[in-house]
């Protein structure tokens, strides 16, 4: 009957970085990246893709998706192109490009590697092309146009500030 003063509780296991991660590919609801929504058929259902293809929008939606923009995201969801547009030179532009878009994708443990980066430009406006490669999959080339040729302010005569 003698119960001890102290007890003796087992502390819960503390899990190691990416080793709750699922790196499996699982299907999702199609969306329509041209409509910001999701996809329907004839009979007006949502389809379901497959894994590979959720993956390459959540790809594509996650460059497009502004960070820190979108309450219900956490902070590591999204690119900070407001910002990477906003430096002086199309250089400087390209490196801030690339680092936020590298950043964004390689939270997402299916993500093996982002690279293969191209720009043109076009005025302020900038194409900017790359390849991402999932684990189990082959690479796959994304486009997104960049600017609406008013952030930089560096051919309308207005000096960037810093």
């Amino acid at each position: 009957m003698a119960q001890n003063l102290f007890p003796v509780i087992d502390s819960p296991r503390i899990a190691r970085e990416g080793e709750g991660f699922d790196k499996r590919y699982k299907k999702s609801f199609a969306w329509d990246l041209q409509k910001g929504d999701f996809a329907r058929d004839g009979t007006n259902r949502v389809p379901v893709c497959n894994g590979i293809e959720a993956y390459q929008t959540w790809c594509e939606k996650t460059v497009m998706t502004e960070r820190y923009c979108c309450l219900a995201y956490p902070n590591e969801i999204g690119t900070e192109m407001e910002r990477a547009m906003k430096r002086p030179s199309q250089r400087s532009c390209e490196s801030a490009i690339e680092r936020t878009i590298k950043e964004a994708l390689l939270v997402n443990p299916r993500t093996e590697c982002v690279r293969g980066f191209s720009f043109s430009w076009d005025g302020d406006a900038v194409l900017v092309e790359f390849l991402v490669k999932g684990i189990q999959y082959e690479e796959f080339r994304i486009r997104k146009k960049l600017g609406d040729g008013k952030n930089r302010g560096e051919d309308d005569g207005q000096q960037a500030s810093f």
